[in-house]
C-alpha cells in the first residue's frame, strides 16, 4: 500500500532540513521494503552506530521514519521502517481563512499547576539550578516559573491552559506539541521511557521514548550546563480529532475530540507522565524555550468552526 505524506510549504522546513542530508537519504534508501535496527544500518552504510543514531532520530522527529520495540537475542531492540513511501508538498500557503479558526497557546513548562514526582528530578532556569536537584521540595519553589529543563524519574506534572475556544464553536482537533526525551543519569542513549499524556483526564497516548538524549550539546541548551548531562528531546506531537488520537501522526487510540469535553471547563487540562504500570519507567525530561534543540514551549493547538445554523422556511 503506497503511504503518501501531504505537507504544505508552511510546514515543510524541519522537513527540508532533515532531508538535506546524504545519510539521511542513505538510511530512507535503506529501509525501502525492510524493516532494520540502528546496528544493522550503520553496519550496511558503513557509519559509527552514534551517528546512524542521530541520523535516525532526525528522520523519526519530522515522521518519516516510524520505530518500535521487539525482543532481541539481549534486551529489546529498536526497529526502524520507513512511514512513507511518497511526500506531497504543496506550495500554496496555509494562510487561509480558515486559520483565523485556529487558536495557539504556548505554555512555560515552569507554569505547572500540580505534580507528583519522584527522583531522579530537578529543574533549571536557563541561568542555574532552581532548588536543590533530587529534592521533590524544590519543585514548590517560587522560581519554578523559570524552568527550563524539568525532569522526573516517576510520576506527573499537570498544566491548566486557558479554554479560548469561542461560545457556541465546535472543536474540530486539538494538539499538543512538545520537546521531550527520557531521565536517565546523565545521559543514556538506549534508556527507554513510556510517556503519556492525558487531556481532561483523558488518556491520549503513550510515546516510547527511545532514550535520554546527550553526548553533543543542544542548539539551545547553555553552556553551563555540562555535555556529560542530557541535552536536548524530541518534538512530539499528540493530536485529537474526529477520527481518534494520534502521535505524530500514527493513530494510538480511539479517544474523539469530543471525548474531551473542552467546552465544560474554563481551563483545558494537561499532563505529562509515567504511568504506574508502564513497562518502561525511564522517566521524563521536558524541554523549555531556551534549552534543548526546539525554540517552544508546550505548545497548545486548537482547530474550531462554528456550527451551521439551520432556518426552517415558514419558521422565525
Amino acid at each position: 500500500m503506497e503511504k503518501v505524506l501531504i505537507i504544505n510549504i508552511d510546514e515543510s522546513a524541519e522537513l527540508f532540513k532533515a532531508l538535506a542530508s546524504d545519510s539521511r537519504i542513505e538510511i530512507l534508501k535503506l529501509l525501502k521494503d525492510k524493516m532494520l535496527n540502528v546496528n544493522d544500518i550503520a553496519e550496511q552504510l558503513n557509519i559509527p552506530s552514534s551517528t546512524a543514531t542521530v541520523n535516525i532520530q532526525k528522520l523519526e522527529e519530522v515522521g518519516l521514519i516510524a520505530t518500535e520495540y521487539q525482543p532481541g537475542n539481549r534486551g529489546s531492540q529498536k526497529l526502524c521502517s520507513r512511514a512513507y513511501n511518497k511526500i506531497i508538498i504543496n506550495l500554496n500557503s496555509n494562510n487561509t481563512e480558515e486559520e483565523d479558526n485556529i487558536i495557539n497557546v504556548m505554555m512555560p513548562i515552569g507554569n505547572y499547576y500540580d505534580f507528583k514526582v519522584f527522583p531522579t528530578c530537578g529543574l533549571l532556569s536557563d541561568s542555574g539550578i532552581i532548588g536543590l536537584l533530587d529534592d521533590t521540595r524544590s519543585f514548590y519553589e517560587p522560581e519554578h516559573i523559570y524552568a527550563q529543563l524539568i525532569w522526573f524519574r516517576r510520576g506527573y506534572i499537570e498544566y491548566r491552559f486557558p479554554n479560548k475556544v469561542p461560545y457556541g464553536a465546535e472543536i474540530k482537533s486539538l494538539e499538543i506539541s512538545a520537546e521531550l526525551c527520557s531521565e536517565a543519569p546523565f545521559y543514556n542513549m538506549d534508556w527507554p521511557s513510556d510517556i503519556t499524556l492525558w487531556v481532561n483526564d483523558k488518556e491520549i497516548g503513550t510515546w516510547i521514548s527511545p532514550g535520554d538524549f546527550g553526548g553533543e550539546r543542544g542548539t539551545l541548551t547553555p553552556e553551563w550546563w555540562g555535555i556529560n548531562n542530557t541535552q536536548y528531546g524530541s518534538l512530539k506531537v499528540w493530536r485529537v480529532n474526529g477520527n481518534g488520537s494520534y502521535i505524530d501522526g500514527n493513530k494510538v487510540s480511539d479517544i474523539l475530540v469530543k471525548d474531551l469535553e473542552i467546552n465544560n471547563k474554563d481551563y483545558i487540562n494537561v499532563r505529562f507522565g509515567i504511568k504506574d504500570d508502564a513497562n518502561n519507567v525511564g522517566g521524563i525530561n521536558l524541554f523549555g524555550s531556551k534549552f534543548g534543540n526546539y525554540e517552544q514551549d508546550i505548545l497548545m493547538k486548537i482547530e474550531y468552526q462554528y456550527k451551521q445554523s439551520t432556518i426552517t422556511p415558514g419558521k422565525n
